[in-house]
């Protein structure tokens, strides 16, 4: 498989107003933002500064799309990150029963992942989710496969269209793909065993 480009507007610093009175303006508004942050966790600004395009190793895998990575956040030792465009199956967790090929996801997850140095690339427009946990695209190594898109290809993830994001279309083409060929969850799936969210897309598709 060829290597994803990145698109440009993960990779470049948005550009710098040249008026001085609208930077003036901008230098105030994010003091301010600061101010009311700093009780609440790390800002996106910071999340770039101190994450995208950078190193680090995978210390634990929670499930297919949820690992922690060797760099502190905040008032914690480990930085956990939430794959962007990509839902895996749940595992049983808090009463709710395990999805299909929740241990399959996990499994593949640690096999490829888990001790290993891989590459963090963030979304200038939104480095967290609801629940703190980064956003980001991993990759194996610096200009090697995504992950995220390996779990599309390989059958371990549904291709969350829920968000926008760079790859929105290019995931939901290699979904498309996986489940022609019947690949890993796809093989004998049923509406029932489906997430939620994607049992409502199934009966709202034409």
């Amino acid at each position: 498989m060829k290597r994803l480009p990145v698109p440009a507007s993960i990779l470049l610093p948005p550009r710098w107003r040249r008026h001085a009175t609208a930077l003036a303006a901008i230098i105030a508004v994010s003091a301010l933002i600061v101010c009311e942050r700093t009780a609440q966790g790390p800002i996106q600004g910071g999340d770039r500064t101190r994450y995208h395009d950078r190193t680090f190793r995978v210390v634990h895998v929670v499930d297919g799309d949820t690992l922690d990575i060797d760099a502190p956040d905040a008032d914690k030792p480990k930085t956990r990150i939430r794959l962007w465009g990509v839902d895996t199956p749940e595992l049983a967790r808090g009463g709710r029963p395990e999805m299909h090929f929740a241990k399959a996801a996990k499994e593949f997850a640690e096999q490829t992942l888990k001790g290993k140095e891989v590459n963090v690339v963030l979304v200038p427009e939104k480095t967290r989710d609801k629940y703190g946990r980064l956003l980001a695209y991993i990759f194996c190594e610096r200009g090697g496969r995504m992950f995220n898109e390996m779990l599309l290809e390989e059958g371990f993830a549904y291709a969350d269209p829920r968000f926008a994001h760079p790859y929105k279309k290019q995931f939901e083409s290699t979904e498309n793909r996986a489940r022609k060929s019947n690949v890993g969850l796809w093989s004998g799936l049923t509406l029932d065993q489906m997430p939620a969210w994607k049992q409502r897309r199934q009966h709202q598709a034409p």
